[in-house]
């Protein structure tokens, strides 16, 4: 295989991606889903959209079904997890991907929108990975991939709330890795760079150039995804991963 996959990889395998009607989170289960694994397509609300990508799915081959649920709620949280078993008859992957941006001064975000934003970002996580890990410990070969941003690595002002939320995921991904390996469950951190999406608020990367000079594009991103998901990933756990043209350079 001349993209370095091993075909239908993921072949049998079921996955969750939250928030899997945008630009990153689409193109994160299109690529599960070429690779062979069922995929739940995530919204909260927006059922057509959901509705497209899994027909965009099907049309090539592959495996998805749509779930409506707000992942700020334990309860629906819960029913999605139930709802992969129901339709996959297992579950082996979940990617949390969900979030919205904020752009605020600190002296003027209200406490309702930092605990909005927190919840959104990082307890949504929090709620997902707990009813996940029973199902993703049941085949030797589970998965969490929380979805970061290298933006979170830098000072960037007016990001304070998508700072603390990013940088407390990567600091979810340290723990249960290593908490989590027992039960052969790998937990990885992918933070995206400048990649490319339509009306994307991109200031903040605008002052440090990309070496490679361009943005990234969602598949190129979701291929790092789809590697850390797959059988040649199986001893990486605990990993921030950055995909990002080298924009941000971690070396620590």
């Amino acid at each position: 295989m001349g993209d370095g996959f091993a075909g239908r990889e993921l072949e049998g395998m079921a996955a969750i991606v939250t928030g899997s009607t945008g630009n990153i989170g689409s193109a994160i289960a299109k690529a599960l889903a070429d690779a062979g694994a069922g995929v739940v397509i995530n919204a909260r609300t927006s059922g057509d959209a959901a509705a497209q990508v899994v027909k965009e799915i099907e049309a090539k081959g592959g495996r998805a079904i749509a779930h409506l649920a707000d992942v700020t709620v334990p309860e629906q949280v819960e029913a999605m997890v139930e709802a992969a078993v129901a339709a996959f008859g297992r579950l082996d992957i979940m990617v949390n991907n969900v979030g919205p941006a904020s752009t605020s001064p600190v002296t003027e975000i209200g406490y309702d929108d930092w605990r909005r934003i927190m919840a959104t970002k990082l307890d949504s996580a929090f709620f997902c990975i707990k009813a996940s890990v029973p199902h993703l410990a049941k085949h030797g070969k589970g998965v969490i991939i929380n979805i970061g941003a290298s933006s979170a690595h830098v000072g960037n002002p007016n990001r304070s709330v998508d700072v603390a939320a990013k940088m407390g995921l990567a600091g979810l991904t340290g723990a249960l890795a290593v908490e989590l390996a027992p039960q052969a469950i790998t937990v990885n951190c992918v933070a995206p760079g400048r990649i490319a999406r339509p009306g994307a608020t991109t200031a903040h990367f605008k002052a440090r150039p990309i070496p490679m000079g361009r943005e990234g594009n969602p598949e190129e991103f979701a291929a790092t995804v789809r590697f850390l998901c797959g059988p040649h990933s199986r001893y990486t756990t605990g990993q921030t991963l950055h995909v990002n043209g080298g924009w941000y350079v971690s070396v620590n």
